[in-house]
Formats: C-alpha cells, sequence, structure tokens
C-alpha cells in the first residue's frame, strides 16, 4: 500500500476554494422573515403617533455583533409595510402576527420609561424634606427597578402578555443575517 501524500496549504485553497481561506469580512444579507415580508407587502403605510412615540423611546442605535435582534429602523421598517387583508395563505399569516406582536412592543415601551420616570419622580418628591444627597442615593434604585415595573404595565395594556410565545418568538427574529 501507498501512503497518502499529506496535503500542503496550497492544496486545501484548491479544494476549499482560495475565497474561504481569504475572506475575512461578512456579509449581511436580509434574512427568511424579512424576505417573506417583501414578498407579501403590497404598499407601505404611515405609522401612527403612539407607534413614533414608542420607536421615539428605544435605542437610537444598537451594536451588531451576531445580528440577532431588531434594532430602531428594522422595526420600522416591518411596521410601516402593508399587507393584503384578504390574503388568508399561512404566509401572510405569519408576517400579519410578526407585524402585530411587533407593533405591541413598540407600544409598551413608553410604559415602561413613563412608570420609571414617574416612580423616580415620586420618590423625588416623597424625599422633599431630606437633603439632596439622601434623594440621589434612592434615585437611581428606584428608576431601576420602575423599569421592570413599567415593562409589566406596558405588557398588560397592550395586550402582550397574551399573546402566544410563537407571536413573541416571531417579533425576535432578526431582519438581517450573516452570510
Amino acid at each position: 500500500q501507498v501512503p497518502c501524500p499529506a496535503v500542503s496549504r496550497s492544496d486545501s485553497e484548491l479544494v476549499f476554494g482560495v475565497l474561504s481561506s481569504k475572506m475575512s469580512a461578512a456579509i449581511v444579507v436580509p434574512s427568511d422573515i424579512t424576505i417573506l415580508e417583501e414578498k407579501k407587502k403590497i404598499g407601505t403605510k404611515k405609522l401612527g403617533l403612539l407607534e413614533n412615540v414608542g420607536l421615539l423611546c428605544m435605542a437610537p442605535f444598537m451594536l451588531h455583533i451576531h445580528y440577532s435582534k431588531l434594532d430602531k429602523s428594522d422595526r420600522r421598517a416591518v411596521l410601516s409595510k402593508k399587507y393584503d387583508a384578504d390574503d388568508k395563505s399561512e404566509e401572510s399569516t405569519i408576517v400579519k402576527k410578526r407585524q402585530a406582536s411587533i407593533r405591541k412592543e413598540v407600544l409598551a415601551t413608553p410604559f415602561m420609561w413613563g412608570t420609571a420616570g414617574a416612580m423616580a419622580g415620586l420618590t423625588w418628591w416623597s424625599f422633599r424634606r431630606y437633603n439632596y444627597q439622601s434623594r440621589l442615593v434612592a434615585l437611581p434604585f428606584i428608576f431601576y427597578g420602575g423599569t421592570f415595573i413599567g415593562r409589566v404595565v406596558g405588557d398588560v395594556v397592550t395586550g402582550r402578555n397574551a399573546e402566544y410565545a410563537r407571536d413573541r418568538f416571531l417579533a425576535s427574529l432578526p431582519a438581517k443575517v450573516y452570510l
């Protein structure tokens, strides 16, 4: 028997392709759900006042390391798509449920910040007879706790607490992925 010759680096580049070993930058492409949304949309719609306020209350930018979340512009793009109301296909149902779940998430965000601000304001007011140092000690903890209470309040008001886990999962799918 003749032993197999060792494969050198140049041979492996020929086998696996030069591009795969030399490429250092990743390419960002639309995800499958984004392509499906583009396929099913029939136009655009204008966002309402509460949706704009909800998007305003979200973080202005996001550092995408893995593209595992939706950022503000992706949510705006999903909410501004218009779908055919008469289309009863499975794909259309999926994109409509995703849009409804993202809308609930966006509408719940101002409740989080409003509750946290109200709790911080009430803490500031209730400590009115104390010096400012005691106010400043309590304020960040109450504000942080208020964000959790505000999330629950926002979820209840928008009906997000009653939606199925599938719908919430659809809303969490990223709009872009690495190729």
